[in-house]
């Protein structure tokens, strides 16, 4: 099957990082168009593809897809053999749900943090509703992992589209210099040293340079 990835810049979005993961997940090979962000031509750019004016948006056989998590919905049911989802029906509902919450929730954190790929400096001063949504994540991590039947490093064991959707927010938590408990923070280190991961971050720092 063909798809073609519509993303925006890979330093900054991290919606698009969040569907260029899945579709790694999928395993299955794709065309990727990037559209540089909060350009006079942006808009229009995206409209070619897709009437949401936003990224990511995925061409399909079927059509397009917008939205990352529809995104992720949409190859978990095309490529089944590759898992996206926890096999595990209680894991299964358990990562869908975390997903969920990272996709409607967390506005402070979004907000007072915004991701960059090239950041290394902390905030003079973590706000406190930035504080309470950075609690409410790691402890959503543990719950991802109570949860789960596998004992490997990410939130489920192996990668799945909770590590997709929850990359973005281990970034932003070590670009920021925040602190976390041991646990966060190993997961976090795992995320950088997925492959996948590694490399959308190594394009993403090339893009500083051009």
């Amino acid at each position: 099957m063909s798809y073609h990835l519509i993303i925006g810049d890979k330093l900054y979005s991290s919606w698009s990082l969040r569907a260029a993961l899945a579709l790694e997940l999928a395993g299955e090979p794709y065309e990727e168009t990037l559209i540089k962000l909060k350009q006079a031509d942006t808009r229009a750019r995206i409209l070619a593809f897709s009437t949401t004016g936003k990224v990511p948006l995925l061409k399909t056989a079927h059509g397009v897809v917008a939205d990352s998590l529809a995104i992720g919905e949409y190859l978990a049911e095309q490529h089944p053999q590759a898992q996206l989802w926890p096999a595990d029906v209680a894991a299964r509902a358990q990562a869908r749900s975390a997903c969920a919450q990272m996709h409607s929730g967390f506005m402070a954190l979004r907000s007072t943090m915004p991701f960059d790929l090239s950041r290394d400096e902390a905030l003079e001063q973590l706000p406190l509703d930035v504080q309470i949504d950075i609690d409410r994540i790691v402890a959503l991590w543990s719950e991802c992992r109570l949860a789960s039947k596998d004992s490997g490093p990410y939130l489920f064991g192996k990668p799945s589209l909770a590590d997709a959707f929850f990359a973005p927010v281990a970034v932003r938590l070590r670009t920021y210099r925040v602190e976390v408990p041991a646990e966060a923070a190993s997961y976090i280190e795992t995320i950088y040293q997925w492959p996948a991961f590694q490399a959308w971050q190594q394009a993403g720092l090339a893009e500083r340079e051009a």
